[in-house]
């Protein structure tokens, strides 16, 4: 798992967080504010991201998670660790390759912060 995800698990629930404010994410980010200007890459938008990208491409992961953004980090909370690993999957997938092609396939439809 890359440096900027992490999942602890606990008692009653599974979190991942993902650090928004790593090198690599940052750097990403700011490439997707020269595509898209309302796309300031915080937890917020992030989270708007991951939502419309959970609702066209990962749809089984729809209603699984309690999200919790904040400016610099994007938290998720699960019931069981197999879906926080599919998520933990798609923020990579999305940092690593993916993130560029996505906003600019479906940013009319992302609810920017």
């Amino acid at each position: 798992m890359p440096e900027y995800i992490s999942i602890e698990e606990f008692e009653d629930s599974i979190s991942l967080a993902f650090y928004i404010e790593n090198d690599k994410v940052m750097a990403i980010g700011e490439k997707i504010q020269e595509i898209n200007e309302n796309a300031y890459m915080n937890g917020y938008n992030w989270e708007a991201v991951l939502n419309c990208y959970i609702e066209n491409k990962a749809p089984q992961l729809m209603g699984s998670y309690e999200a919790d953004p904040e400016a610099g980090m994007y938290a998720a909370y699960f019931e069981n660790k197999e879906e926080a690993e599919a998520m933990a999957d798609i923020i990579e997938k999305l940092v690593e390759n993916e993130l560029i092609e996505f906003v600019s396939s479906y940013g009319d439809e992302i609810e920017w912060d």
